[in-house]
């Protein structure tokens, strides 16, 4: 039995200007300060002799061939990203980057920035626009209600809030 997977569903090309710079500065780090360092690693191991028991040696393989396949998947996925940059001409409605307070049936509010899947971060508030809620929320105006299925309920929110930029 062989380990195939199926392929992983793309996510939606979407990104703020902030997520590409973040993406960006990820690719030169890796690029211009990692891969270099490990690349002297792993050079000076190789010259000690045996390379079978040599664990820098085998561990900067490793750590070579992580580096660079995130570079390849960074370098691919920058090129085919669009940049969300500026404010919708109606501010009233929910669209890509937007900041979006919500209040459950319980009456506890949250606010969430919509944002791509490259740059979700739930420690932040920032989820992606492929998840359940973000699906919903999208195109709803103030005082909408949405409703989402979760694994155990199904849950209703109302929009409160609505703001775009920083």
């Amino acid at each position: 039995m062989g380990r195939w997977r199926p392929p992983r569903q793309r996510g939606s090309k979407y990104i703020t200007r902030a997520g590409a710079e973040a993406l960006q500065a990820e690719l030169r780090q890796l690029w211009k300060v990692e891969r270099p360092k490990v690349t002297d690693a792993v050079h000076e191991a190789a010259k000690n002799g045996d390379r079978s028991e040599n664990g820098d040696y085998i561990y900067g393989k490793r750590r070579l061939a992580e580096i660079d396949r995130r570079v390849r998947y960074l370098s691919k996925r920058l090129d085919e990203l669009t940049i969300v940059d500026g404010v919708p001409a109606r501010q009233d409605k929910v669209y890509f980057a937007a900041h979006v307070t919500v209040e459950d049936e319980d009456g506890a509010e949250s606010t969430y920035q919509i944002v791509g899947p490259d740059e979700f971060d739930l420690r932040q508030n920032r989820i992606s626009m492929d998840s359940p809620l973000a699906r919903a929320l999208l195109g709803k105006e103030l005082d909408d209600e949405v409703e989402i299925e979760t694994p155990t309920s199904r849950k209703a929110y109302f929009v409160t809030g609505i703001r775009y930029g920083g």
